[in-house]
């Protein structure tokens, strides 16, 4: 079902990002343009599916998508510019490689900055209600996992593979008793007492 599906602007682009709230790797985010009248039944916000079935739907979604783009946004640009504008950057990065450009956006969430002009909706839970978010969500939540497993290569001691970087109790004690790597967002707060970190690895 398109947003605009009232007025038939078409194409329409649906964007989403994970890893928002991680302490580790990049904020990731994917636009995706789908056909009209698209179906595909197990297709669902990114978090309320198991990881086997979103690993089963990115395929899918890669196939049967007009146009889709994912967008990786490293931890110094995080730092730099901070999370909110990083994820609305990497959506908004995502979007411009679409190939058809979108007429219409619809973004997860309530925040989105204007775009080159084109109109856009900010729809909260998103992902649950409109299939071009929820593909866009899957995208960005599968695209950003197999991104910590090849990190988690390098730096096994923070076991990525499993927390993808978010703030467990096994990441924060790893980064208490190893300090923090290249791959960490050093304006997060990293520990809860704040103790002292290595910032030099």
């Amino acid at each position: 079902m398109l947003f605009q599906n009232y007025s038939r602007i078409f194409p329409e682009a649906g964007t989403d990002e994970a890893g928002r709230g991680c302490l580790a790797g990049p904020v990731t985010a994917a636009a995706v343009i789908l056909p009209e009248n698209f179906q595909l039944p197990l297709l669902n916000d990114s978090k309320k599916l198991s990881e086997k079935n979103r690993f089963e739907l990115k395929p899918t979604i890669e196939e049967y998508a007009i146009a889709f783009a994912v967008t990786h946004l490293e931890p110094e640009i995080i730092d730099e510019i901070n999370i909110l504008n990083a994820s609305i950057k990497a959506m908004q990065e995502s979007i411009m490689r679409l190939n058809p450009i979108p007429l219409y956006i619809i973004v997860d969430g309530n925040r989105f900055y204007p775009f080159n002009d084109t109109p856009f909706s900010c729809i909260i839970k998103g992902d649950g209600k409109y299939l071009s978010i929820a593909a866009a969500s899957v995208l960005a939540k599968t695209y950003r996992d197999e991104y910590m497993n090849r990190i988690h290569e390098e730096f096994p001691m923070y076991n990525w593979k499993k927390n993808k970087g978010y703030p467990t109790i096994e990441h924060r004690d790893a980064i208490q008793k190893y300090g923090i790597t290249k791959y960490h967002r050093k304006s997060f707060r990293l520990l809860p007492d704040q103790l002292k970190l290595d910032f030099d690895k």
